[in-house]
């Protein structure tokens, strides 16, 4: 499972981790977006404790989304070190979001 996160609590999640974060910028009107976040789901559960999963919905914390250049949703976007290290737009097969994961482990 992910967790969603918000501009409240984004730097302490996803910036000051110390474990990757994969993190889905996504809105509820989204269709591409709903069909990704099953993905994204099982992602964190297969991951759950090397790489954090959340959620950021641009329509609840547009400000979130103008600081990572946001324009295009889904947008998923790797974490780690507390900077963005890779990012895919558009709705993806789940092993291109597993691709993206790797440049964590590398």
């Amino acid at each position: 499972m992910s967790k969603e996160v918000t501009a409240a609590n984004f730097d302490q999640e996803v910036i000051k981790s110390n474990i990757p974060v994969l993190v889905d910028f996504w809105a509820p009107w989204c269709a591409p977006c709903r069909m990704v976040g099953p993905i994204i789901d099982a992602l964190g559960t297969e991951y759950n404790g090397r790489v954090k999963v959340v959620k950021c919905d641009i329509q609840q914390n547009q400000a979130v989304a103008v600081r990572y250049g946001i324009r295009s949703i889904p947008t998923v976007t790797l974490f780690h070190g507390g900077r963005p290290i890779g990012t895919l737009i558009g709705a993806r097969a789940k092993s291109d979001y597993e691709n993206l994961i790797k440049k964590a482990e590398n």
